[in-house]
Protein backbone atom coordinates (compact mmCIF):
# COMPACT_ATOMS: atom_id res chain seq x y z
CA UNK A 1 0.00 0.00 0.00
CA UNK A 2 1.92 3.24 -1.43
CA UNK A 3 2.90 6.09 1.17
CA UNK A 4 1.34 4.54 4.02
CA UNK A 5 1.52 6.01 7.19
CA UNK A 6 -0.15 7.37 10.42
CA UNK A 7 -1.23 10.80 9.18
CA UNK A 8 -2.32 9.83 6.10
CA UNK A 9 -4.05 6.48 7.71
CA UNK A 10 -6.12 9.66 9.66
CA UNK A 11 -7.34 11.33 6.61
CA UNK A 12 -8.15 8.78 4.86
CA UNK A 13 -10.42 6.76 8.00
CA UNK A 14 -11.48 10.49 8.41
CA UNK A 15 -14.82 10.44 10.35
CA UNK A 16 -16.56 7.14 10.02
CA UNK A 17 -14.67 4.95 12.74
CA UNK A 18 -16.55 1.66 13.44
CA UNK A 19 -20.18 3.52 13.72
CA UNK A 20 -20.45 6.70 11.79
CA UNK A 21 -18.86 10.85 11.45
CA UNK A 22 -16.57 11.89 14.34
CA UNK A 23 -15.27 15.39 14.77
CA UNK A 24 -12.64 17.40 16.64
CA UNK A 25 -12.40 20.40 17.79
CA UNK A 26 -11.00 23.17 16.55
CA UNK A 27 -7.41 24.05 16.86
CA UNK A 28 -6.54 26.64 19.84
CA UNK A 29 -4.53 28.99 17.96
CA UNK A 30 -5.61 33.06 19.16
CA UNK A 31 -4.62 34.53 15.91
CA UNK A 32 -7.05 36.90 14.47
CA UNK A 33 -9.20 35.74 11.55
CA UNK A 34 -11.39 37.90 9.39
CA UNK A 35 -13.78 35.42 8.37
CA UNK A 36 -17.07 36.89 8.87
CA UNK A 37 -19.44 34.29 11.35
CA UNK A 38 -23.11 36.24 11.65
CA UNK A 39 -25.66 34.55 11.47
CA UNK A 40 -26.13 30.85 9.50
CA UNK A 41 -24.75 29.92 6.40
CA UNK A 42 -24.40 26.55 4.69
CA UNK A 43 -22.96 25.54 1.49
CA UNK A 44 -24.41 22.17 -0.32
CA UNK A 45 -21.71 20.52 -2.89
CA UNK A 46 -23.60 17.93 -5.47
CA UNK A 47 -21.10 16.01 -6.75
CA UNK A 48 -22.39 14.40 -10.15
CA UNK A 49 -19.89 11.76 -10.31
CA UNK A 50 -18.10 10.38 -13.71
CA UNK A 51 -18.41 13.74 -15.99
CA UNK A 52 -21.49 15.25 -16.57
CA UNK A 53 -22.22 15.80 -19.60
CA UNK A 54 -22.18 19.78 -20.00
CA UNK A 55 -23.80 19.69 -24.37
CA UNK A 56 -26.58 17.10 -23.36
CA UNK A 57 -27.55 19.61 -20.27
CA UNK A 58 -27.41 22.98 -21.61
CA UNK A 59 -28.10 22.26 -25.38
CA UNK A 60 -28.00 25.24 -27.99
CA UNK A 61 -31.63 26.33 -28.83
CA UNK A 62 -31.08 28.31 -32.37
CA UNK A 63 -31.44 26.13 -35.67
CA UNK A 64 -28.10 26.78 -36.51
CA UNK A 65 -26.48 26.01 -33.11
CA UNK A 66 -28.43 23.04 -33.01
CA UNK A 67 -27.69 21.61 -36.09
CA UNK A 68 -24.15 22.11 -36.06
CA UNK A 69 -24.27 20.32 -32.48
CA UNK A 70 -26.33 17.46 -34.50
CA UNK A 71 -23.85 16.93 -37.16
CA UNK A 72 -20.92 16.87 -34.22
CA UNK A 73 -23.16 13.68 -32.67
CA UNK A 74 -24.91 12.36 -35.37
CA UNK A 75 -24.34 8.64 -33.52
CA UNK A 76 -25.91 9.72 -29.98
CA UNK A 77 -28.70 11.88 -31.84
CA UNK A 78 -29.85 8.75 -33.47
CA UNK A 79 -29.83 6.94 -30.52
CA UNK A 80 -31.83 9.47 -28.82
CA UNK A 81 -34.36 9.47 -32.41
CA UNK A 82 -33.90 13.00 -32.14
CA UNK A 83 -36.34 13.80 -35.67
CA UNK A 84 -39.18 11.41 -34.47
CA UNK A 85 -41.24 14.35 -32.98
CA UNK A 86 -40.86 11.79 -29.70
CA UNK A 87 -37.60 12.57 -28.61
CA UNK A 88 -36.34 14.63 -25.44
CA UNK A 89 -33.86 15.67 -27.66
CA UNK A 90 -35.75 16.96 -30.53
CA UNK A 91 -35.62 20.77 -30.81
CA UNK A 92 -39.41 21.18 -30.56
CA UNK A 93 -39.21 19.06 -26.96
CA UNK A 94 -36.69 21.03 -25.44
CA UNK A 95 -37.40 23.80 -22.98
CA UNK A 96 -36.12 27.19 -24.22
CA UNK A 97 -34.43 29.35 -21.38
CA UNK A 98 -34.29 33.04 -21.19
CA UNK A 99 -31.59 34.37 -19.34
CA UNK A 100 -31.80 38.10 -18.02
CA UNK A 101 -28.42 38.50 -19.81
CA UNK A 102 -29.29 37.16 -22.97
CA UNK A 103 -27.90 39.80 -24.90
CA UNK A 104 -24.36 39.03 -24.01
CA UNK A 105 -24.74 35.51 -26.30
CA UNK A 106 -26.18 37.40 -29.45
CA UNK A 107 -28.54 35.57 -31.52
CA UNK A 108 -27.75 32.38 -29.64
CA UNK A 109 -30.32 30.62 -27.75
CA UNK A 110 -30.35 27.77 -24.86
CA UNK A 111 -32.64 24.90 -23.70
CA UNK A 112 -32.63 22.42 -21.33
CA UNK A 113 -34.14 19.19 -21.65
CA UNK A 114 -37.18 18.03 -20.28
CA UNK A 115 -36.06 15.99 -17.59
CA UNK A 116 -34.45 18.98 -15.81
CA UNK A 117 -38.09 21.06 -16.17
CA UNK A 118 -37.63 20.94 -12.05
CA UNK A 119 -34.37 23.12 -12.60
CA UNK A 120 -35.27 25.32 -15.31
CA UNK A 121 -38.05 26.67 -13.03
CA UNK A 122 -36.20 27.38 -10.55
CA UNK A 123 -33.59 29.21 -13.17
CA UNK A 124 -37.02 31.19 -14.88
CA UNK A 125 -37.30 32.19 -11.50
CA UNK A 126 -34.28 33.45 -10.43
CA UNK A 127 -33.30 31.08 -7.94
CA UNK A 128 -30.79 29.54 -10.30
CA UNK A 129 -27.63 30.11 -11.96
CA UNK A 130 -25.56 28.57 -14.46
CA UNK A 131 -22.43 28.91 -14.76
CA UNK A 132 -20.57 28.02 -18.22
CA UNK A 133 -17.68 26.13 -19.22
CA UNK A 134 -15.83 25.90 -15.51
CA UNK A 135 -13.33 23.67 -14.76
CA UNK A 136 -9.74 23.18 -13.16
CA UNK A 137 -7.35 25.59 -14.58
CA UNK A 138 -3.74 27.13 -12.58
CA UNK A 139 -3.74 30.16 -15.30
CA UNK A 140 -6.16 31.30 -18.07
CA UNK A 141 -5.62 28.61 -21.13
CA UNK A 142 -6.80 28.29 -24.71
CA UNK A 143 -5.76 25.60 -27.92
CA UNK A 144 -2.47 28.16 -28.68
CA UNK A 145 -1.39 27.91 -24.97
CA UNK A 146 -1.36 24.33 -24.77
CA UNK A 147 1.07 23.30 -27.32
CA UNK A 148 3.29 24.99 -25.37
CA UNK A 149 6.01 22.67 -23.30
CA UNK A 150 6.61 25.19 -20.53
CA UNK A 151 2.61 25.61 -20.21
CA UNK A 152 0.80 25.24 -16.85
CA UNK A 153 -1.67 23.27 -16.64
CA UNK A 154 -3.17 20.89 -13.84
CA UNK A 155 -1.91 17.26 -13.34
CA UNK A 156 -3.47 14.41 -15.13
CA UNK A 157 -6.00 15.79 -17.41
CA UNK A 158 -9.38 13.36 -17.95
CA UNK A 159 -8.74 11.13 -15.49
CA UNK A 160 -11.21 10.28 -13.18
CA UNK A 161 -10.17 10.03 -9.86
CA UNK A 162 -7.59 13.11 -10.66
CA UNK A 163 -9.74 15.24 -12.10
CA UNK A 164 -12.45 14.63 -9.22
CA UNK A 165 -9.67 15.36 -6.72
CA UNK A 166 -8.77 18.42 -8.44
CA UNK A 167 -12.27 19.75 -8.43
CA UNK A 168 -12.06 19.15 -4.39
CA UNK A 169 -9.08 19.93 -3.55
CA UNK A 170 -6.60 21.61 -6.03
CA UNK A 171 -4.79 18.48 -6.46
CA UNK A 172 -4.46 15.24 -7.95
CA UNK A 173 -5.14 11.98 -6.61
CA UNK A 174 -3.80 11.86 -2.52
CA UNK A 175 -3.81 15.34 -2.31
CA UNK A 176 -4.79 15.86 1.59
CA UNK A 177 -6.89 18.46 2.01
CA UNK A 178 -10.51 19.88 0.10
CA UNK A 179 -11.34 23.16 0.21
CA UNK A 180 -14.65 22.63 1.72
CA UNK A 181 -12.80 21.20 4.79
CA UNK A 182 -10.66 24.33 4.77
CA UNK A 183 -13.77 26.88 4.82
CA UNK A 184 -14.98 24.24 7.72
CA UNK A 185 -10.97 25.06 9.45
CA UNK A 186 -11.39 28.80 8.91
CA UNK A 187 -14.52 29.17 10.15
CA UNK A 188 -14.35 27.04 13.12
CA UNK A 189 -11.27 29.13 14.18
CA UNK A 190 -12.76 32.31 14.13
CA UNK A 191 -16.64 30.77 16.07
CA UNK A 192 -14.47 28.80 18.85
CA UNK A 193 -18.38 28.85 20.60
CA UNK A 194 -19.92 26.94 17.32
CA UNK A 195 -19.97 22.93 17.40
CA UNK A 196 -17.49 22.22 14.68
CA UNK A 197 -18.36 18.12 15.44
CA UNK A 198 -21.13 19.01 12.82
CA UNK A 199 -19.27 21.48 10.53
CA UNK A 200 -18.49 19.34 7.97
CA UNK A 201 -21.22 16.45 6.83
CA UNK A 202 -20.97 13.98 3.92
CA UNK A 203 -23.93 11.90 3.33
CA UNK A 204 -21.71 9.40 0.76
CA UNK A 205 -18.98 8.44 3.44
CA UNK A 206 -16.08 10.65 3.41
CA UNK A 207 -13.73 12.17 0.89
CA UNK A 208 -11.46 14.73 0.29
CA UNK A 209 -14.00 17.65 -0.43
CA UNK A 210 -14.98 18.09 3.47
CA UNK A 211 -11.02 17.02 4.78
CA UNK A 212 -9.43 19.74 7.02
CA UNK A 213 -6.62 20.19 9.24
CA UNK A 214 -8.17 20.31 12.32
CA UNK A 215 -11.98 20.09 11.28
CA UNK A 216 -13.33 16.59 10.97
CA UNK A 217 -16.23 15.26 8.64
CA UNK A 218 -18.80 13.78 10.03
CA UNK A 219 -20.62 10.86 7.57
CA UNK A 220 -24.61 11.64 8.62
CA UNK A 221 -26.61 8.40 9.06
CA UNK A 222 -28.89 8.38 5.33
CA UNK A 223 -32.30 7.09 5.78
CA UNK A 224 -33.42 7.53 9.37
CA UNK A 225 -31.02 8.23 12.25
CA UNK A 226 -32.74 5.37 14.50
CA UNK A 227 -30.73 2.68 11.83
CA UNK A 228 -27.57 3.86 13.12
CA UNK A 229 -28.28 4.09 16.81
CA UNK A 230 -26.17 1.07 18.04
CA UNK A 231 -27.48 0.99 21.56
CA UNK A 232 -31.39 0.87 20.62
CA UNK A 233 -31.75 -1.12 17.38
CA UNK A 234 -33.35 -3.83 17.99
CA UNK A 235 -32.12 -6.39 16.02
CA UNK A 236 -28.41 -5.61 17.21
CA UNK A 237 -29.52 -7.04 20.65
CA UNK A 238 -32.40 -10.28 20.21
CA UNK A 239 -33.38 -11.22 23.37
CA UNK A 240 -31.16 -8.77 25.57
CA UNK A 241 -33.20 -5.85 23.50
CA UNK A 242 -34.85 -4.71 26.87
CA UNK A 243 -31.14 -5.28 28.96
CA UNK A 244 -29.44 -1.81 30.15
CA UNK A 245 -27.05 -3.72 31.33
CA UNK A 246 -26.09 -5.55 28.20
CA UNK A 247 -26.20 -1.86 26.25
CA UNK A 248 -23.95 -0.34 28.70
CA UNK A 249 -21.30 -3.07 27.98
CA UNK A 250 -21.23 -2.87 24.67
CA UNK A 251 -20.73 0.78 24.89
CA UNK A 252 -18.37 0.06 27.16
CA UNK A 253 -16.40 -2.49 24.57
CA UNK A 254 -16.90 0.07 21.24
CA UNK A 255 -15.25 2.61 23.25
CA UNK A 256 -11.92 0.30 24.26
CA UNK A 257 -12.00 2.56 27.53
CA UNK A 258 -9.71 -0.06 29.05
CA UNK A 259 -7.23 -0.77 25.96
CA UNK A 260 -3.76 -0.17 27.36
CA UNK A 261 -1.84 -0.75 23.56
CA UNK A 262 0.98 1.19 22.49
CA UNK A 263 0.18 0.36 18.96
CA UNK A 264 -0.41 4.33 17.34
CA UNK A 265 -2.76 2.56 14.35
CA UNK A 266 -5.07 0.79 17.15
CA UNK A 267 -4.73 3.94 19.54
CA UNK A 268 -6.12 6.19 16.75
CA UNK A 269 -8.92 3.04 15.48
CA UNK A 270 -10.57 3.30 19.52
CA UNK A 271 -10.04 7.28 19.24
CA UNK A 272 -12.49 7.76 16.29
CA UNK A 273 -14.51 5.16 17.50
CA UNK A 274 -14.99 6.93 20.84
CA UNK A 275 -15.65 10.33 18.85
CA UNK A 276 -17.80 8.23 16.63
CA UNK A 277 -20.17 7.15 19.23
CA UNK A 278 -19.91 10.54 20.99
CA UNK A 279 -21.42 12.55 17.83
CA UNK A 280 -24.24 9.72 17.25
CA UNK A 281 -25.22 10.08 20.91
CA UNK A 282 -25.36 14.11 20.02
CA UNK A 283 -26.66 13.89 16.23
CA UNK A 284 -29.48 11.23 17.09
CA UNK A 285 -31.69 12.60 19.30
CA UNK A 286 -31.17 16.15 17.87
CA UNK A 287 -32.35 14.54 14.19
CA UNK A 288 -35.16 12.59 15.95
CA UNK A 289 -36.55 15.75 17.44
CA UNK A 290 -36.43 17.54 14.45
CA UNK A 291 -39.51 19.47 12.87
CA UNK A 292 -41.22 17.39 10.44
CA UNK A 293 -41.00 18.72 6.92
CA UNK A 294 -44.14 18.46 4.62
CA UNK A 295 -41.93 18.95 1.42
CA UNK A 296 -41.68 15.22 -0.10
CA UNK A 297 -38.42 14.58 -1.46
CA UNK A 298 -37.89 11.74 -3.91
CA UNK A 299 -37.39 8.04 -2.73
CA UNK A 300 -34.06 7.50 -4.43
CA UNK A 301 -30.62 7.85 -3.65
CA UNK A 302 -30.06 11.46 -4.13
CA UNK A 303 -33.28 12.29 -2.62
CA UNK A 304 -32.86 10.63 0.15
CA UNK A 305 -29.24 12.28 0.61
CA UNK A 306 -31.19 15.72 0.35
CA UNK A 307 -33.39 14.88 2.93
CA UNK A 308 -30.86 14.35 5.57
CA UNK A 309 -28.92 17.62 4.70
CA UNK A 310 -32.25 19.68 5.01
CA UNK A 311 -33.10 17.37 8.13
CA UNK A 312 -29.82 18.62 9.66
CA UNK A 313 -30.33 22.49 8.33
CA UNK A 314 -33.06 22.10 10.37
CA UNK A 315 -31.33 21.52 13.84
CA UNK A 316 -28.22 23.33 13.38
CA UNK A 317 -29.41 25.43 16.34
CA UNK A 318 -29.53 22.50 18.16
CA UNK A 319 -26.61 21.26 17.20
CA UNK A 320 -25.28 24.73 18.02
CA UNK A 321 -23.40 25.12 14.41
CA UNK A 322 -23.46 28.50 12.52
CA UNK A 323 -21.48 27.04 9.17
CA UNK A 324 -22.05 24.00 7.85
CA UNK A 325 -20.43 22.42 4.79
CA UNK A 326 -22.16 19.42 3.02
CA UNK A 327 -21.28 16.97 0.50
CA UNK A 328 -23.95 14.96 -1.64
CA UNK A 329 -22.83 12.63 -4.48
CA UNK A 330 -24.81 11.50 -6.79
CA UNK A 331 -22.91 8.47 -9.77
CA UNK A 332 -23.63 7.63 -12.94
CA UNK A 333 -22.42 10.36 -15.29
CA UNK A 334 -19.43 7.96 -17.30
CA UNK A 335 -21.24 7.72 -20.20
CA UNK A 336 -19.31 6.18 -22.87
CA UNK A 337 -22.07 4.02 -24.00
CA UNK A 338 -26.18 3.93 -23.84
CA UNK A 339 -25.98 7.76 -22.74
CA UNK A 340 -29.33 8.40 -24.49
CA UNK A 341 -31.29 5.49 -21.76
CA UNK A 342 -29.01 6.57 -18.77
CA UNK A 343 -28.20 10.45 -18.68
CA UNK A 344 -32.07 11.64 -18.98
CA UNK A 345 -32.82 9.39 -15.88
CA UNK A 346 -30.14 10.90 -13.95
CA UNK A 347 -30.42 14.28 -14.91
CA UNK A 348 -34.18 14.22 -13.91
CA UNK A 349 -32.89 12.69 -10.52
CA UNK A 350 -30.63 15.88 -9.95
CA UNK A 351 -33.51 18.13 -10.90
CA UNK A 352 -36.65 16.58 -8.73
CA UNK A 353 -33.53 15.76 -6.19
CA UNK A 354 -32.83 19.97 -6.29
CA UNK A 355 -35.35 21.26 -6.60
CA UNK A 356 -37.27 19.54 -3.59
CA UNK A 357 -34.53 20.74 -1.45
CA UNK A 358 -34.92 24.09 -2.38
CA UNK A 359 -38.95 23.60 -1.46
CA UNK A 360 -37.83 22.74 2.08
CA UNK A 361 -35.60 25.61 2.65
CA UNK A 362 -38.12 27.61 1.34
CA UNK A 363 -40.18 25.95 3.77
CA UNK A 364 -37.72 26.41 6.70
CA UNK A 365 -37.42 30.02 5.75
CA UNK A 366 -33.48 29.02 5.15
CA UNK A 367 -33.58 30.08 1.44
CA UNK A 368 -31.64 32.71 1.58
CA UNK A 369 -28.88 30.96 4.33
CA UNK A 370 -28.07 28.03 2.34
CA UNK A 371 -26.55 27.41 -1.48
CA UNK A 372 -26.08 24.47 -3.06
CA UNK A 373 -23.81 24.15 -6.11
CA UNK A 374 -23.02 21.09 -8.29
CA UNK A 375 -19.67 19.74 -9.18
CA UNK A 376 -18.32 17.05 -11.96
CA UNK A 377 -15.04 15.39 -12.51
CA UNK A 378 -15.28 17.12 -15.86
CA UNK A 379 -17.31 17.56 -19.19
CA UNK A 380 -17.70 15.46 -22.29
CA UNK A 381 -16.61 15.39 -25.25
CA UNK A 382 -18.23 17.51 -28.27
CA UNK A 383 -17.31 14.94 -30.74
CA UNK A 384 -19.29 11.75 -29.72
CA UNK A 385 -18.52 7.93 -29.98
CA UNK A 386 -21.33 6.41 -31.14
CA UNK A 387 -23.97 6.37 -28.67
CA UNK A 388 -21.76 7.92 -25.89
CA UNK A 389 -19.81 10.65 -25.12
CA UNK A 390 -15.53 10.58 -23.99
CA UNK A 391 -13.66 12.38 -20.93
CA UNK A 392 -13.42 16.05 -21.10
CA UNK A 393 -12.76 19.15 -19.81
CA UNK A 394 -14.64 22.11 -18.98
CA UNK A 395 -18.65 21.99 -18.12
CA UNK A 396 -21.44 23.86 -16.92
CA UNK A 397 -22.29 23.60 -13.07
CA UNK A 398 -26.08 24.93 -11.30
CA UNK A 399 -25.93 27.34 -8.56
CA UNK A 400 -29.18 27.33 -6.61
CA UNK A 401 -30.38 29.28 -3.70
CA UNK A 402 -32.48 32.75 -2.33
CA UNK A 403 -28.87 34.27 -2.28
CA UNK A 404 -28.32 33.46 -5.94
CA UNK A 405 -28.37 36.59 -8.77
CA UNK A 406 -30.45 33.86 -10.59
CA UNK A 407 -31.47 33.50 -14.19
CA UNK A 408 -28.40 34.32 -15.56
CA UNK A 409 -25.34 32.74 -17.20
CA UNK A 410 -22.15 33.34 -15.90
CA UNK A 411 -18.96 32.68 -17.72
CA UNK A 412 -18.98 31.66 -21.16
CA UNK A 413 -21.30 29.22 -24.01
CA UNK A 414 -18.93 28.91 -26.41
CA UNK A 415 -20.30 28.45 -30.38
CA UNK A 416 -20.57 25.37 -31.65
CA UNK A 417 -17.09 25.47 -34.18
CA UNK A 418 -14.08 23.19 -33.14
CA UNK A 419 -11.84 25.89 -35.03
CA UNK A 420 -12.39 28.18 -31.93
CA UNK A 421 -9.74 28.52 -29.68
CA UNK A 422 -12.02 27.14 -26.65
CA UNK A 423 -11.60 23.36 -28.13
CA UNK A 424 -8.84 20.82 -27.88
CA UNK A 425 -7.20 20.33 -31.34
CA UNK A 426 -8.77 16.91 -29.92
CA UNK A 427 -11.96 15.09 -29.61
CA UNK A 428 -13.59 18.78 -29.07
CA UNK A 429 -12.98 19.29 -24.83
CA UNK A 430 -13.77 22.24 -23.75
CA UNK A 431 -11.29 24.23 -22.67
CA UNK A 432 -12.36 26.04 -19.27
CA UNK A 433 -12.79 29.66 -19.23
CA UNK A 434 -13.43 29.85 -15.33
CA UNK A 435 -11.83 28.35 -13.02
CA UNK A 436 -12.89 26.01 -10.20
CA UNK A 437 -10.87 28.46 -8.36
CA UNK A 438 -12.84 31.17 -9.13
CA UNK A 439 -16.04 29.75 -8.47
CA UNK A 440 -15.33 27.98 -5.53
CA UNK A 441 -13.99 31.72 -3.87
CA UNK A 442 -17.00 33.27 -5.24
CA UNK A 443 -18.87 30.91 -2.89
CA UNK A 444 -16.23 31.48 0.30
CA UNK A 445 -16.73 34.89 -0.60
CA UNK A 446 -20.74 34.47 0.66
CA UNK A 447 -20.12 31.88 2.92
CA UNK A 448 -17.56 34.51 5.29
CA UNK A 449 -14.38 33.86 4.19
CA UNK A 450 -12.08 37.33 3.83
CA UNK A 451 -10.19 37.62 0.46
CA UNK A 452 -7.12 36.79 2.06
CA UNK A 453 -8.09 33.79 3.64
CA UNK A 454 -9.56 32.90 0.03
CA UNK A 455 -6.19 33.49 -1.37
CA UNK A 456 -4.66 31.26 0.93
CA UNK A 457 -6.39 28.75 0.04
CA UNK A 458 -6.36 29.51 -3.52
CA UNK A 459 -3.35 30.66 -4.59
CA UNK A 460 -3.74 30.39 -8.14
CA UNK A 461 -6.64 33.08 -7.37
CA UNK A 462 -4.11 35.83 -8.63
CA UNK A 463 -3.87 34.57 -12.05
CA UNK A 464 -7.56 35.09 -12.75
CA UNK A 465 -8.67 38.81 -13.40
CA UNK A 466 -12.43 38.24 -12.15
CA UNK A 467 -11.66 37.00 -8.83
CA UNK A 468 -15.55 36.92 -7.54
CA UNK A 469 -17.88 36.04 -10.37
CA UNK A 470 -20.85 37.40 -8.95
CA UNK A 471 -23.38 34.95 -8.90
CA UNK A 472 -23.99 35.19 -5.23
Amino acid sequence: MPNLNRRNFLSAAGAVGLLGGAGMLPGLGGSAHAANVQGYKALVCVFLDGGMDHADTILPYDQPAYDALKDLRSGLFNAYGVGSGNSSRDIENLLPINPINSDDFGARKYAMPRELGPLKELFDNGNAAIIGNIGPLVVPTNRASLDNPNSQLPGRLFSHNDQRATWVSQGTEGTQHGWGGRFADIMADADPGSNSRFSAISTNGTGIFLAGENVKQFAAPVGGAANYNYVTHKWYWGSAYNSDAARQIMKEHLASADMASSNLYMKDVVGLNQRAMDNLDEFIPAIENAPVLNTIFPDEKLGKQLKTVAETISVQMSLNVSRQVFYVRLGGFDTHEGQASALPERQARVANGIASFYAAMEEMGMQDSVTLFTASDFGRTLIDNGDGTDHGWGGHQFVVGGGVNGNRIYGTMPEIDLSLDYYTSERGRLIPSVSVDQYAATLGAWYGLSPSELHGIFPNLNNFSAQNLGFI
